[in-house]
């Protein structure tokens, strides 16, 4: 699953992720062989302690990030918001939360890019292009697989910002100028 629909209302659309399921059974994995081997060898107390924490921090490393995107129309914002619980750990509570905020009106197109995942092949992403050329990832990593998943959500967040139908708009418009162009041009009779 690439994102969750958390709360959607006409001004409102909230979507939620947070690690899957390979994410957390590497988590348990990596944390396994910490507390193994710190039961079954023979050190002493610290050497334990240290295998424990030092997995933990690996384990932890390893964990994906739990990612948030509000869309406010009443605001006119979208903020991107990410936890990460190793960098939490490593700053005392500190660091770990990082937020994007940036206006709706600037948001061009949304759109759905591949990216290559080492290893395990590709992935796919949902990312906002804005007016100044800029473009931003919804999220920090790349689903695997499940490209449905991902237009789905592109295709709420276009559907909500109205984004199609603003291009429907423009060609509309477009269409018309050019028969209306036709008109005024003088026909060559051969």
């Amino acid at each position: 699953m690439y994102m969750l629909v958390e709360n959607r209302t006409s001004s409102h659309l909230h979507l939620k992720r947070s690690p899957g399921i390979r994410s957390w059974s590497l988590f348990v994995g990596i944390a396994s062989v910490g507390l193994a081997a710190a039961y079954y060898s023979a050190d002493s107390l610290a050497w334990k302690l240290f295998y424990m924490a030092g997995c933990f921090f690996v384990a932890a490393q390893n964990l994906e990030q739990w990612e948030e995107a509000v869309f406010d129309k009443n605001k006119g914002t979208i903020c991107l918001k990410t936890f990460n619980l190793y960098k939490k750990l490593l700053t005392f509570s500190k660091g770990g939360n990082e937020q994007v905020v940036a206006l709706l009106t600037e948001i061009q197109d949304v759109k759905v890019e591949e990216e290559t995942v080492r290893y395990f092949g590709k992935g796919f992403l949902v990312v906002l292009q804005f007016v100044t050329g800029f473009s931003h990832p919804l999220t920090q990593s790349a689903v695997l697989g499940c490209r449905s998943d991902v237009e789905a959500i592109a295709k709420l967040i276009t559907s909500f910002l109205g984004l199609n139908r603003v291009e429907n708009q423009q060609d509309f418009s477009q269409s018309s100028d050019t028969e209306a162009s036709d008109v005024d041009d003088p026909q060559e009779k051969y």
